[in-house]
């Protein structure tokens, strides 16, 4: 995907280190943390229940960034780190201008807010939403409206999907900016009230807001076709599917089972990326998922 230059005055970028949020009242991990906590554990094999009890002993532990932040250190200079670095900044900018204009056509420019991308690097970060560290992937907070990510992940992510190509990186960073959306949107509220009112519903309703920000991150390329390249669609189906639960599970060892799903199946997942890509309209992402629109 051709990405053009950013300017570093137009993005909200740090690296991990500068300490961000804290820990959630009563020292427990907030909803984002949790999710956090499944997909780390489904992408590695781990024991969710080992994983929080890591995470809660983190919490009051200062940050041990191997990369920390340097003093008077500029975007330009954050993004310059590495080739990923440099394109994860450029597709922050392009999701900023994308979703700005968007919300302007849809008559709620004043409430647009660009998240900030935070850049991990080994170590723990303190976060809105609890410790987290590289290990568990990228994941957005919504208490701090922060992307995080270790840029490392992608090595990771490209031996999963057996997928090099930048699209499949750059549907992860989209994934991620689309709960920011949905964040300032009030989506999520709306989702997490559902979950406490319908505890038996809880998995289900994850599940579609998962599908729902897929769709959210195809509509961001279906909306910048002029910068789509040859191969870029099949890019992000190769990675779609490769991060799917069902795809994830087997690949622990473990029967794929839909009732702990937390993001759907590579099917569903593939599905509702094809369907943002193709229409390059929220509202037919709304209307899916959300039923309405």
């Amino acid at each position: 995907m051709r990405l053009n230059p950013f300017n570093p005055g137009d993005i909200k970028v740090r690296r991990g280190g500068t300490g961000g949020g804290g820990r959630m009242p009563g020292g427990k991990l907030g909803c984002g943390g949790i999710v956090v906590v499944l997909i780390g554990a489904l992408v590695f094999g781990l024991d969710p229940a080992q994983m929080m009890g890591t995470m809660e002993q983190m919490g009051g532990a200062p940050t041990t960034q191997q990369g920390p932040a340097r003093s008077g250190e500029s975007a330009a200079q954050i993004c310059n780190d590495n080739q990923y670095a440099d394109e994860t900044c450029r597709a922050l900018a392009s999701l900023n201008q994308t979703w700005q204009a968007r919300f302007a056509e849809a008559g709620l420019e004043s409430r647009f807010q660009q998240p900030t991308l935070v850049f991990l690097a080994g170590g723990t970060e303190r976060t809105g939403c609890g410790a987290a560290s590289s290990t568990m992937g990228p994941f957005y907070c919504p208490a701090d409206q922060g992307i995080y990510i270790d840029t490392r992940f992608y090595d990771q992510l490209a031996s999963m999907a057996r997928e090099n190509g930048d699209f499949a990186r750059l549907y992860v960073v989209a994934h991620e900016y689309a709960h920011h959306v949905q964040t300032i949107t009030g989506l999520s509220d709306q989702i997490r009230s559902a979950q406490q009112q319908n505890p038996g519903r809880s998995n289900q309703l994850q599940v579609m807001m998962e599908l729902h920000a897929d769709c959210y991150a195809g509509v961001w390329a279906g909306r910048n076709r002029n910068a789509i390249e040859r191969g870029d669609f099949e890019e992000g189906m190769r990675a779609a599917a490769a991060i799917g639960d069902d795809q994830l599970m087997a690949s622990a060892g473990r029967r794929a089972n839909p009732e702990s799903f937390t993001h759907g199946s590579s099917k569903q997942r593939m599905a509702a990326l094809r369907l943002g890509m193709e229409t390059g309209d929220d509202n037919a992402c709304d209307k899916q998922f959300l039923g309405n629109g």
